[in-house]
């Protein structure tokens, strides 16, 4: 199981007016759905990672594409 952050600058069509940060988590076929599954919701219940999309390719691999919206911290002083 594999997984890469995708920077911010990287700016989807539809996401124009909000910034976005990407997580791709990539999973072999030789890894277990369970495990995944897993990792997926921890990603989203302690990240607060949304799952955008995912991909079941045809060897049996799975794709799965996680972003957070950036907050911009403002400085109050």
């Amino acid at each position: 199981m594999k997984e890469h952050f995708l920077s911010s600058s990287v700016r989807r069509e539809r996401d124009y007016l909000r910034q976005y940060e990407y997580l791709v988590l990539t999973v072999s076929a030789e890894d277990s759905l369970p495990e995944a599954r897993r990792r997926l919701v921890e990603h989203s219940e302690y990240g607060k990672w949304e799952l955008e999309r995912s991909v079941l390719y045809l060897g049996g691999g799975r794709r799965f594409w996680l972003r957070r919206k950036v907050i911009q911290v403002q400085r109050t002083v």
